[in-house]
């Protein structure tokens, strides 16, 4: 019998079905442990890899190994006869009611745009025998009693009070907090910035691996660094003994469109604060501006209410989809799975990458004939289903599933093949972004080998890729430590606490001073250490003029920027090379043509506060550009070679003529090949010519002669004798 286009919504037995709703902190996911181990079966179903992990170990430690299985995309731990499943919400066995308890967690994420489909099917159809449990936030509640008839409500109070405090700058920012930014690249600088005054700061974000991520959060809970830097990743399940919670921005892109947080994002993500009995408390980091202004960043006054009181908006609609579409071809697959529910309090999900993957690829001839029988069908849609780890977006993911389609169509993907993909990522060199995106890709192998009809010799290549993201881990692990984390400081800011912010440091000339005492010396914008500093409290007063550095810098560049913008000159050109007060800024180096050099600052720039680097460069390029003037004459001739006016013959003599500074023997010139109004034309441009030579009188002094000579060098020509 062949099903209806679009079945009702179907509701199970509500018999034993409980709601546990609350704000974070409330002990709800410890109160599923509790109740699934005192059944004799159960499964949880967890909006992440890594809480299905950290739950799987707990639960280990109660019901012993043999006992447990963990189920995700890319791990599967599934010993024979487990009677205990850990899951992600899309691994779960929905169908299989053998379980006599089932939980699902997180399940407000209903609303989620790109997973919410997942959770509102788990909600309406995962089931236990005996009990199941919805846990959630708050807001649920309306859409639980709608859903799911007869289901007993239960609201949880938090454990700790959360509590907002007004904005404080970084500095200031006390030990036990996490600052939570909403891109990587303030990620990267806050923990930089940490790193220079505090020790540095563990680094949490959601493109990171589970291994790897949870390697950082040990950092962080062992001690061994004060402060957490995170994306609003954290905000999700990680139980961590966070004391402050600082927002370094309340707007994030959503995939659409950039937006202030709603207030239930705000709570889940200041929740994080005060764990158990203790208190917490939240607030913005002062300093970081509004967006769109130069106003502060600080949350309203009715945000504060509802974080602090526990009080937002329920939601009104889950998004879903069609869990049972009918395979009986791609255009039955894609018309189910984009038919809108009948009942009101769902709605059609926005359309997910899987399902952007599937329509993308069914446009394509080769692979819809490929795609003929329900199997087939079936069968492409689970291989468009593969997540998009890389983050690349519809385009380039739709590439990746249309070559591994033309593997699996004709059956699995042989084990040298799949060995031999894992093999090329198994490289642990490289900075943080590249062994991000090996991580990426190792995990879709990962994924690809836990299919039991995917891949031959299945167990060996799922333990390779494991391995190899292990690996993986490590060595992205060990790079962020040691880009974000420097152990001296910390052990030293441990011993001396905060209080090397109150210390005094100023700048006179060259030298820094800590509380008047010489501690070292700025040359250019390198700080050197003074070697004979041997005071008692050298530590402490190297400490102070660490996290004071910045602002030093920042202040001296701003000092050159005016200098040079005032006309003065206290820069030099040697050899290339841009010198002030004898230590280099940068080089010359060569550009797309001889009279256009680029300037490349030195490294040591690095170390500038970004805006102040920024107009320095500026300001050094404009004094560049102020230096090369001299060679205006051989500009104009550089400018006329490109005009079709001067016809090829006198093109082709400026080309040579700018290419020799200028001079150039009248001999096999090409001067006989112009006509008189080329020759006219040649003279309004300076070039006078001799009996012996063609030159530009204003390019025979010492100073064009010598720019020319260096810029000739820069462009690997020799520059001429004389």
């Amino acid at each position: 019998m062949v099903p209806p286009p679009h079945a009702p919504v179907r509701h199970d037995a509500s018999d034993g079905v409980k709601a546990v709703l609350g704000p974070t902190n409330t002990g709800k996911t410890h109160l599923a442990i509790e109740r699934m181990c005192a059944h004799s079966s159960g499964m949880i179903g967890f909006p992440l890899r890594l809480l299905a992990r950290e739950v799987y170990d707990r639960v280990v430690a109660i019901k012993g190994e043999k006992n447990v299985a963990l189920i995700t995309g890319e791990e599967r731990i599934e010993p024979k006869g487990a009677r205990y499943l850990l899951c992600t919400a899309e691994a779960m066995p929905v169908t299989d009611r053998s379980m006599a308890f089932v939980a699902i967690d997180e399940a407000q994420l209903g609303a989620d745009r790109e997973r919410g489909h997942i959770f509102t099917d788990r909600l309406l159809h995962a089931r236990g025998r005996e009990e199941t449990l919805i846990l959630g936030s708050s807001a649920l509640e309306p859409m639980v009693k709608a859903l799911v008839p007869g289901v007993e409500i239960v609201t949880r109070p938090r454990f700790s009070t959360l509590s907002h405090v007004a904005p404080r700058k970084l500095s200031r920012v006390p030990p036990r907090s996490a600052i939570v930014a909403f891109s990587v690249e303030q990620v990267y600088a806050i923990a930089e910035m940490l790193r220079r005054f505090r020790g540095g700061a563990a680094v949490v974000m959601g493109a990171l691996s589970p291994q790897t991520r949870n390697a950082q959060v040990a950092l962080y809970q062992s001690g061994e660094v004060d402060y957490l830097v995170a994306t609003d990743a954290i905000g999700m399940g990680l139980n961590l003994d966070v004391q402050h919670v600082a927002f370094a921005g309340l707007s994030k892109y959503d995939g659409q469109r950039h937006r202030r947080l709603t207030p239930a994002e705000m709570a889940q993500i200041a929740g994080r604060a005060g764990r158990h009995q203790t208190d917490g408390t939240f607030g913005a980091l002062a300093g970081m501006g509004s967006r769109g202004g130069d106003g502060e960043l600080e949350f309203e006054p009715e945000e504060i209410y509802a974080i602090e009181e526990h009080r937002f908006a329920p939601l009104t609609r889950l998004f879903w989809r069609d869990p049972e579409p009918r395979f009986s071809s791609l255009e039955t697959l894609i018309a189910d799975l984009e038919t809108p529910p009948e009942r009101p309090e769902l709605r059609l999900g926005p359309q997910a990458i899987d399902l952007s993957v599937l329509k993308r690829l069914a446009e394509e001839p080769d692979i819809a004939a490929s795609v003929r029988s329900a199997a087939q069908v079936e069968r492409f849609w689970d291989v468009c289903r593969l997540p998009d780890f890389r983050q690349q977006g519809t385009e380039t993911h739709s590439r990746f599933i249309a070559r591994l389609w033309q593997d699996l169509r004709q059956g699995e993907l042989g084990a040298d093949f799949v060995a031999q993909q894992i093999a090329q990522l198994d490289r642990t060199g490289g900075d943080i972004d590249t062994l991000q995106g090996r991580i990426a890709a190792i995990r879709s192998w990962a994924y690809i080998a836990q299919r039991p009809d995917w891949v031959l010799a299945r167990d060996e290549m799922a333990a390779r890729a494991r391995a190899v993201e292990a690996r993986l881990s490590d060595a992205l692990h060990g790079k962020l430590t040691e880009r974000f984390i420097n152990r001296r400081t910390a052990l030293l800011m441990k011993k001396l606490g905060p209080d090397t912010g109150l210390l005094s440091v100023r700048l006179e000339d060259e030298e820094v001073l800590v509380e008047g005492e010489h501690i070292g010396s700025l040359r250019g914008f390198r700080f050197v250490v003074d070697p004979q500093a041997r005071l008692t409290d050298y530590k402490l007063l190297l400490s102070a003029a660490e996290k004071h550095l910045s602002g030093l810098l920042e202040t001296r560049a701003e000092a050159l920027t005016t200098a040079l913008h005032a006309g003065e000159t206290p820069l030099a050109l040697d050899q290339g090379a841009i010198v002030w007060e004898g230590e280099k800024l940068g080089a010359l180096s060569a550009g797309r043509a001889l009279l256009t050099p680029v300037f490349e600052p030195d490294r040591t720039l690095d170390v500038i506060p970004a805006p102040a680097r920024k107009t320095l460069v500026a300001a050094i390029e404009a004094w560049l550009e102020r230096q090369l003037e001299p060679l205006a004459p051989l500009g104009k001739l550089d400018e006329a070679s490109r005009s079709e006016e001067a016809g090829p013959d006198l093109r082709a003599l400026l080309i040579v003529l700018v290419e020799h500074g200028g001079m150039l023997a009248r001999e096999h010139s090409g001067i006989e090949k112009l006509d008189k109004a080329r020759r006219t034309m040649l003279a309004k441009l300076g070039v006078r010519v001799g009996a012996l030579d063609l030159f530009v009188p204003a390019m025979l002094r010492p100073r064009p002669i010598a720019l020319w000579r260096e810029l000739a060098r820069l462009a690997g020509r020799a520059p001429r004798g004389g």
